[in-house]
Order: C-alpha cells, then structure tokens, then sequence
C-alpha cells in the first residue's frame, strides 16, 4: 500500500489500468478498497489465490482494516500501523509462496516512527522479517535498475565524509558476492561482469589523490576474482557508467548514494526502480519518495511503478528458470 496519503494509490490505479491485459503481471493489492474506488474497478479478495482471475476486470485487494480516511498530500500519523501492517503481509505471502514477489510503494519514514517503527526504512524492515532464526540474517544491498544501468550502492544514507572509513576489504567482498549471485539468479547472467567505482577522482590516480582505492577497493577486488567473480579494480566514477552503458560490464558497484544514483535518474528520471538484493524473496520499489505534492495536485506518474513490476515479474521468472 504505501503511504496512503501520497502517491501510492493514484500510481497503483495506472498501473492497473496500464497493465491489466497482461496476466503475466498479475498483482494485488494490500490496502482499504476505498483508496482505490473512485478511480478504478475495484474487487475485494480473501486470498492472494483469487487475484488472477479477476484482475482484467478489477483492481484485486485485500483489505486491511483501520486504515484511516486520508486525503491526497496530507499526511496522517494515524496510517501508521497500517502501513506497517501491509509490509509485513506482503512479505509473509511471498516467503510462504502465495505471491511470487513484493512491490513495495512509498513510505514515510518519520510518520512510521510514531508507531514504535524502529527500522531505517522498508529494506531493513523486509530483511528482518525474512530472517530465519537457524540461518544468519541476510545481508540487503540496494541496487538501482534503470537507463541500462544496473548500480548497487557500497555506502547509502551516511554522510559523505563518512564513507572512507565506512568502506572495508570484508564489506566490499561479501557486497560484491551477493551482486555477483544476483545477477546470476535474478537477472539470469550465466557470467556477470561487475565493475566497483573508485572512490576518489580518476580512481585515486595510484594513491597520489587518495588511498582508499589501494588500500580497499583494490584488494577486495583482487579476493573477488580469486573467488570465481569478474570484479574490477575501482575504474574512475566519471567513465565507469559509460562503460557500462557499452556493454564492458553488467553491473556497477559505486561507492556512494549520489554516485551511483545520478547516472541512473539522469538516464531515467522517470522509469528506475530500486531492487533489494540478497533477500529469500523478491523485492522491487519505485525509485522515488511519497510525492505528496504531485499527489494532492492528481499529478502523479506511474512510470517507475510499472517499471518495478515488470522487473519483479522478470526476477520471479529468472528464479524459476535457475532452480
């Protein structure tokens, strides 16, 4: 569902109506049938198991209770639990095989804390709903998919005269290890190609502009290749996304948020879509915020959220095929 007062409802209606002749990308929605009412046929379901058969007639959801009355833009404290409610159901239907994926649409992070939400945000949330008690908690890596690109991020909402020492020779393996198995299994590459930008201009030019890439990129890299993956050394962050664009590499792993998301949302402001990678289950979201503006305004575009469930649709499928 999202947050109901932003753009959640409007960009799910379009994408119903979008996608509604293609059963291959089926989905339901988690939510109060009211939101989505006045714009579009809506159908109540009991269970995820209904949704195929009546999603070229109506929009399929199945309600949640208490979710506030709301109006478009005007946040409201009391979605809360709701909200949090729909994240956990959708994870729980996907880890016991009733859905093939999630899809999640934009929260508010600061409107979940008033609820007692004690995660960073969504990715966290799912990762620790996913976590088998027998098994160690597994690792989520952002990854962004959009204009030919596909870019995992090293480091994400921390400052930036942070990130040098947030970047280690252990973190950059395991990182490079789930990208490497992703791509593999959620994007069916038989051999990914995976570049790691470096951190300083020109990749640090040897060491004479920084030492991060000498003494961190490059040996975790090295361990990577020693270990069966085609890493890199750190290529220089102003050419790495060229070369990726041509075809050198299937994926580039940047080092900072801004890094990696700037070529993406310059190639495809519109149309991106963050992926949560090494997770039991399939997760997509649309690569923008809850637009509260764009949503009291009926300005809302669905392109990103289209986007999201197509690419959840095609990892479920790449799944699959590699089982």
């Amino acid at each position: 569902m999202g947050d109901p007062a932003g753009c959640g409802p409007a960009i799910t209606t379009a994408a119903w109506e979008k996608l509604q002749a293609d059963p291959d990308l089926t989905f339901y929605v988690i939510g109060a049938p009211a939101l989505y009412a006045d714009r579009v046929p809506v159908r109540k379901i009991a269970s995820p198991a209904e949704a195929r058969d009546i999603f070229s007639d109506a929009l399929p959801v199945l309600a949640l209770a208490d979710v506030p009355d709301v109006r478009p833009g005007q946040p409201d404290a009391d979605a809360a639990p709701a909200i949090i409610r729909s994240i956990a159901l959708a994870t729980s239907h996907s880890l016991e095989g009733m859905a093939d994926g999630i899809v999640t649409n934009p929260i508010n992070k600061a409107l979940l804390y008033s609820a007692g939400f004690s995660y960073p945000g969504h990715t966290e949330y799912v990762a620790h709903l996913c976590t088998n008690p027998n098994e160690p908690a597994p690792q989520p890596v952002m990854m962004l998919v959009g204009g030919g690109l596909r870019v995992a991020l090293a480091t994400i909402h921390i400052p930036l005269m942070k990130v040098g020492k947030a970047l280690t020779v252990s973190g950059l393996v395991e990182l490079g290890q789930i990208v490497n198995r992703a791509l593999k299994q959620d994007f069916g590459l038989d051999a990914p190609r995976i570049a790691f930008s470096g951190l300083n201009p020109h990749a640090g030019e040897q060491g004479t502009i920084g030492a991060e890439e000498q003494a961190i990129i490059n040996p975790a890299a090295h361990a990577l290749r020693l270990s069966g993956v085609d890493m890199s050394d750190a290529r220089p962050g102003d050419t790495v996304f060229a070369e990726a664009l041509s075809g050198a590499y299937d994926a580039v792993i940047a080092m900072t948020h801004d890094q990696g998301l700037i070529p993406v949302k310059t190639l495809d402001f519109w149309g991106g879509v963050n992926v949560t990678l090494g997770l039991p289950v399939v997760r997509t979201s649309p690569d923008h915020g809850t637009a509260y503006d764009a949503a009291a305004a009926g300005t809302t575009r669905a392109d990103s959220l289209i986007a999201a469930l197509r690419l959840a649709a095609s990892m479920t499928l790449a799944r699959t095929n590699a089982a």
